[in-house]
């Protein structure tokens, strides 16, 4: 990044894309334009061929076509949604990924992006990560990638991010690098930005509970969460946790508000969600990976949680994104 030029980004919009990811990720460049007084950033909003692309809350930008500034553009980002693009404009993503590759453009995600980066091949010997919601459907289909539970990854000239505010620290961390991390606080105070995290800290979204939480249920939590596919017993996790079986029943009834038990089949559950939305695996393949040895057993738990089955769940996401 160090030049007298701007440094150009380019973000790519997929259909139903964060807007929290997206403003995150330009702020912080805007801000460090003005505390400079100069352009030391420029962006561009692309799509494949500058048609208005609708965000997830609703609203529609107008974008760019992308190659019309692809020559120009130092880092392009792919900014995910619920299913990253629909299906049929997926190979159009794809190709204009490998071509700035091949540009040996910086290439990055926001958020779901990070799926069109492992589906092109451009993430082979990378480490990335992505939303905590999408890492077990991801870690499924490309078990060979390292994908971390980081709230950003920059690998050499591959960037991704976990989306929303883990944006705006990825963002931060790049003008910290240039500029010096002085600068840096000084964009982040313009948010009322209290501490830049690092690529060190994890994402905290999921199943964990506060931090106000003992380290007995934290630690069963953790075994929880590691153990899906063959789940433990309450016996099981209560020892690995070093309390009793009926004081983690206690302890659970206190900070979650239910039994050990049913937190187990939510999170188990949850993540079966995670994948039917994600992933194309198919639902017995799913039910499998969270414990279940019967589609029937699993499609009943699922309709009580979530109101439908899990087929359902797979129709009304292909019919969305067709």
């Amino acid at each position: 990044m160090q030049s007298t030029k701007p440094c150009v980004f380019t973000f790519l919009l997929g259909h139903d894309f964060s807007m929290m990811s997206l403003s995150s990720a330009i702020e912080p460049l805007r801000s460090c334009n003005r505390l400079q007084e100069r352009q030391t950033f420029r962006w561009h909003l692309a799509s494949l061929n500058g048609e208005t692309i609708t965000a997830a809350s609703g609203i529609p930008f107008a974008t760019l076509p992308v190659d019309k500034v692809l020559e120009e553009t130092d880092y392009l980002l792919i900014c995910g949604g619920e299913r990253v693009v629909a299906p049929r404009f997926e190979r159009g993503y794809l190709t204009v990924l490998r071509q700035a590759a091949r540009k040996r453009v910086a290439i990055g995600a926001l958020s779901t992006g990070t799926f069109l980066l492992a589906k092109s091949g451009l993430l082979k010997g990378y480490r990335c990560t992505i939303h905590w919601e999408s890492l077990a459907a991801f870690s499924k289909s490309w078990p060979d990638i390292h994908c971390t539970r980081s709230l950003f990854e920059i690998d050499r000239n591959r960037l991704t991010c976990a989306g929303g505010t883990a944006a705006m620290d990825m963002m931060l961390h790049l003008i910290a690098s240039q500029f010096g991390q002085q600068q840096a606080h000084a964009v982040a105070s313009q948010f009322h930005y209290d501490r830049i995290r690092t690529m060190e800290e994890q994402q905290r979204g999921g199943a964990a509970l506060p931090n106000a939480a003992p380290p007995a249920v934290q630690s069963a939590i953790a075994l929880m969460q590691a153990h899906l596919e063959e789940p433990l017993t309450l016996d099981e996790v209560a020892r690995h946790s070093g309390v009793g079986r009926r004081q983690l029943e206690r302890l659970f009834a206190q900070y979650a508000a239910k039994t050990p038990q049913r937190y187990y089949l939510e999170l188990r559950l949850n993540q079966a969600r995670e994948m039917l939305i994600y992933s194309d695996q198919s639902v017995i393949d799913i039910a499998l990976s969270v414990g279940f040895n019967s589609t029937s057993h699993f499609a009943t738990w699922f309709r009580r949680l979530f109101g439908l089955l899990p087929s359902g769940i797979r129709r009304g996401r292909r019919a969305k994104y067709q």
